[in-house]
């Protein structure tokens, strides 16, 4: 699918999904919990559905209604239900699964993915539960899916270097229901405010853990998750495309169901945008953005990685020099968004650089062309917000990407009086 884009003029009122990050931790927990959970209007795109659909291959049950999903917990006893679990094109789920399939205790399973996936390495993960009892083995000996797994997790003391913060969350999330206590040492550690995420949807569970800030934590094991019922909040990096958006040319955006309170870390893009020159103004009926006079800024990313392919965007469009660092681990994404961002936006006419940890951006004057999605909803997505904001038409291929965390992106568009249509 393409999306072809026009210059036009984004005005109104968009209601922002549910948060993937949670979604996705909120159907691992209730997964492996006693009794049955209520996970309130969660995201439903084709990430938190290949998260829901694996967690019910590890024993749960997953009923989808309209508006929320129950799920009735394996108890902290996951089974094996099927020899093989795809886990699509999320890279979340991949992680966190790799760890709770690591508390089977017999048999093994093979967990896989989308051709992405399978180029998305996990390789310190599996060396930390291979540490702590389990067994993990690359199939094809590329540190990446797909992995044999098999356990169980007795605990005991491991290192882990973590460049992706979800290697850390899956060993947060499995560990507690370990045979053993476990400890681990982090060595290195990017996109904390994810940690974060987890560490306060355990802290709600009542699991019991201590820890030297985030690089050293000590997890009894034998312990249990309990039922919940929960309302998913809105997903600020989702919500960072509108943002970003209603800081463009003539445009006025509100994005409605964002907490500033909640511990995603894609909320400092409302901070970038304030930094950047951007009217930003909380309301009660949401942050409403408006296109305003935006000067370049130096952004440590390293906390907020997906944001990188728009924050990219909004820098052309910046007087003088953008520049975002610190963000090496974006490379490790969907695809090297750092790579793709810089091919995608020259074509556009931008004047971009790569550095080994991230962009550099001048003021640009871009104009409409073909340019290459490569299968990366954030990549589509930021894009297609250029391609609305220049002359000419701008087809961005792979749009059927976006319907991984937003399948909504390009109606909610639409309603805003965007010029994007969809193209088979």
């Amino acid at each position: 699918m393409k999306f072809r884009c026009q210059r036009s003029v984004l005005r109104g009122s968009v209601a922002i999904p549910g948060s993937k990050s949670h979604t996705i931790r909120a159907v691992a927990i209730a997964g492996m919990a006693d009794g049955e959970s209520v996970i309130e209007a969660p995201l439903l795109s084709a990430d938190a559905l290949s998260a829901a659909e694996c967690i019910g291959a590890l024993g749960a049950e997953v009923a989808r209604e309209p508006g929320l999903w129950r799920v009735r917990g394996c108890g902290g006893k996951p089974r094996l239900t099927r020899s093989r679990i795809d886990t699509g094109n999320s890279g979340t789920t991949m992680n966190i699964l790799l760890g709770l399939a690591a508390l089977l205790p017999q048999g093994e399973v093979t967990l896989t993915g989308d051709e992405q996936i399978q180029r998305r390495p996990n390789g310190p993960l599996a060396a930390a539960l291979n540490n702590l009892g389990a067994k993990l083995v690359s199939v094809r000996n590329t540190n990446c899916p797909p992995w044999v797994v098999s356990g169980p997790l007795r605990g005991g003391f491991t290192t882990l270097d973590a460049p992706s913060s979800q290697y850390l969350t899956s060993l947060l999330l499995a560990c507690p229901l370990a045979a053993g206590d476990s400890e681990i040492e982090v060595l290195r550690l990017n996109e904390e405010s994810y940690v974060e995420m987890t560490l306060a949807w355990l802290a709600g569970q009542g699991i019991r853990l201590h820890r030297e800030g985030l690089r050293r934590f000590r997890v009894p094991g034998r312990q249990r998750y309990k039922s919940f019922r929960r309302r998913i909040p809105a997903d600020f990096s989702s919500a960072s495309f509108f943002l970003c958006a209603g800081a463009l040319r003539g445009n006025q955006v509100v994005s409605q169901g964002l907490d500033m309170v909640d511990s995603q870390g894609d909320k400092a893009v409302v901070d970038y945008l304030r930094q950047m020159g951007a009217p930003v103004t909380l309301t009660p009926d949401g942050i409403r953005v408006e296109a305003g006079a935006l000067h370049g800024l130096e952004i440590d990313m390293n906390q907020t990685p997906d944001a990188l392919p728009i924050m990219a965007v909004l820098g052309c469009f910046a007087t003088g020099t953008t520049v975002l660092r610190n963000v090496a681990h974006a490379r490790i994404k969907e695809t090297d968004r750092i790579a793709v961002m810089a091919c995608e936006l020259r074509k556009l006419g931008a004047a971009i650089e790569e550095r080994p940890d991230g962009l550099l951006i001048r003021e640009s004057r871009l104009h409409g062309a073909e340019v290459e999605g490569h299968g990366d909803h954030r990549v589509v997505m930021a894009l297609a917000v250029a391609g609305l904001s220049i002359p000419g038409e701008t087809t961005v291929t792979t749009a059927e990407a976006a319907g991984v965390t937003f399948p909504e992106f390009a109606t909610l568009i639409q309603r805003l009086g965007g010029l994007l249509a969809t193209e088979a």
